[in-house]
């Protein structure tokens, strides 16, 4: 039964309350921890018992940092670096240029730096090299460097790690490794396939900072002493958020440590760009993934590649100023390029259904740069693994990405091997590929069929998971904090969600091109504003700027908004369904 009897709301999905079960364990955590109702609920959706809540609702590092001699490699993979830094050998730093790989390289650039070294910086273009390690860029490096370390890569690149005759490659990755690993001194990767897969939710800066917890116990026992590592935290939770890995286990403490770390506002580059951002209050997980992470990734999408790393490994604040600025500009300038290919690509799936277990686009000329975040946004509305692919000269690049409990990596990586792809790889969640147009279509209905084995077909592909519902008066600030209690929110662990029953909206305003401001209360005298980004995308926008006094359900996520030292709660509207 739909909640609210919301069977087709305005953006064409069905309501789902929670269930009876977790109502129950809610009733359970309120009785034996006399905690908040509403956290209470987010608890138990978690499936956190009474005895779990302290250590959920304060996770430690100390407790919950694995060993990161747990992971193959790790230990040989430490000392080789360590022997390159105290024989002060020439170090070459080969990153990704996404987040993740931009956090990583830093995380070594910036650990380097205080231990008197220096290393060389390579991020590969997007467009002329394309992802990980290639033959050409490893091989120059392997002339004038000793030890090349591959962050964010490399655990698929047997050719080009072969091709860096007369230098050491260390690869620390998390992307889903083959039968086979390249020939690297060390491949640390908790994807690996002979790993157990304790530590698969990791992105690679994760893996980055184990190493160096590995390379500070090395130290200490020959009596030496390394960097604070605690102070590299907030440089951990940005990849983890940004990269979308779960935030369960170790992951929820390094972000929420993390965050902690960023409100002091030590690292230059992360400061230049929250100004930029025009963030004022204490960083939370939805400024590292939708304020900072887009403006980073952008050099990488569309601009310089290394221009990421850069600047979160930069200490000089002039520097750092000029970093992040450009950054700002390209994306702005990514986001006029995604508009154009996210309106023909929505269209173009729309028409192939999103019934189906996955759902694709592809078109000539769309630029590589912007189809994993199209990807993203096909993901939002079909509710299925997406996939967009751009074209030039019959050769196409694309980007997926996944939803909750369907690996994507693993059916990729199978095309390979079966020939329907040129390339790919990835993780559970999100994927790249290459692929030849003549493929295409081959491809995408073998992938479909893998991608039905898993279930990807089966769950509603328009359902809006609700916790509950609210009166206006009863969605204060106090409210706001006590869930937060439970955060850090995102991939894994979403924040509550809240239905408002049976509203009237009191203003609604266009707020830029697409998005929507309202205030809307009951009629008992309390209003709440509420925000709609890409509202006039769909149906939503329009039919709520012109809502004739008509009521509305609505349903989103409380957020806090400060406005000169004052602070308000503000709904993040996602949806709405006529009462």
């Amino acid at each position: 039964m739909s909640f609210l009897d919301v069977e087709r709301s305005l953006s064409g999905r069905r309501w789902v309350g929670p269930g009876v079960e977790t109502e129950r364990a809610t009733e359970v955590l309120v009785q034996q921890t006399g905690l908040p109702l509403a956290l209470c609920q987010v608890l138990a959706r978690r499936g956190v018992t009474a005895d779990e809540t302290g250590p959920f609702l304060e996770p430690s590092l100390r407790e919950l940092l694995p060993d990161p001699r747990s992971l193959r490699d790790m230990e040989k993979a430490a000392r080789r670096f360590l022997a390159a830094v105290r024989a002060r050998q020439r170090i070459a730093v080969f990153a990704d240029y996404d987040v993740d790989g931009g956090s990583s390289a830093a995380l070594l650039l910036v650990w380097l730096r205080q231990m008197g070294c220096a290393a060389t910086l390579y991020v590969p273009d997007r467009i002329d090299e394309g992802y990980g390690p290639n033959d050409a860029a490893m091989a120059d490096l392997a002339i004038s460097h000793d030890l090349i370390v591959c962050v964010d890569c490399g655990t698929l690149s047997h050719g080009p790690i072969a091709a860096a005759v007369g230098a050491d490659v260390i690869v620390l990755d998390h992307h889903l490794g083959g039968e086979t690993l390249p020939g690297a001194v060390a491949v640390v990767n908790p994807n690996r396939q002979d790993e157990d897969g304790a530590l698969a939710h990791l992105c690679a800066a994760g893996v980055v900072f184990l190493l160096l917890v590995e390379v500070g116990r090395q130290l200490r026992n020959d009596g030496s002493q390394g960097p604070d590592l605690m102070a590299f935290l907030d440089l951990v939770a940005l990849a983890t958020v940004a990269d979308v890995a779960p935030l369960v286990g170790v992951n929820r403490a390094f972000v929420r440590q993390g965050l902690r770390v960023m409100a002091r506002r030590d690292r230059a580059g992360l400061a230049a760009l929250a100004d930029l951002a025009r963030m004022d209050t204490a960083p939370n997980a939805y400024h590292l993934g939708f304020l900072l992470g887009p403006r980073i990734n952008a050099g990488g999408r569309i601009g310089q590649a290394d221009l990421g790393a850069r600047l979160l490994a930069c200490n000089d604040p002039h520097e750092a100023a000029a970093l992040a600025e450009r950054l700002d500009l390209l994306n702005s300038e990514r986001r006029e390029v995604e508009a154009h290919v996210r309106a023909v690509a929505l269209e173009q799936a729309e028409k192939r259904g999103f019934d189906a277990p996955l759902a694709w686009a592809s078109g000539a000329g769309w630029h590589p740069g912007v189809v994993g975040i199209v990807a993203s946004r096909l993901k939002e509305a079909s509710n299925r693994p997406s996939i967009v692919i751009g074209f030039e000269d019959g050769i196409g690049k694309g980007s997926g990405r996944s939803v909750s409990g369907i690996d994507l990596g693993a059916p990729i990586q199978r095309l390979v091997a079966e020939g329907l792809l040129l390339k790919g790889g990835g993780h559970k969640m999100a994927a790249g590929l290459t692929v030849a147009e003549d493929k295409l279509d081959a491809a995408m209905t073998r992938l479909s069929e893998l991608l039905e084995k898993q279930g990807a077909h089966l769950g509603g592909a328009a359902d809006l998971r609700l916790d509950g519902m609210l009166m206006p008066a009863a969605a204060t600030v106090e409210l706001a904090h006590q869930i937060d209690q439970a955060g850090p929110f995102g991939a894994g662990a979403p924040a509550p969600r809240y239905a408002f029953s049976g509203v009237q909206i009191r203003h609604a305003k266009r707020v830029g091109e697409s998005h929507l401001k309202i205030s809307f209360g009951d009629g008992g005298g309390t209003y709440i504003d509420a925000i709609a980004f890409g509202a006039f995308d769909g149906k939503l926008g329009p039919a709520l700027e012109n809502h004739g006094g008509a009521r509305f359900h609505l349903a989103g996520r409380l957020d806090i908004n400060s406005w000169r030292g004052r602070q308000s709660i503000q709904l993040r509207l996602e949806d709405a369904a006529p009462a």
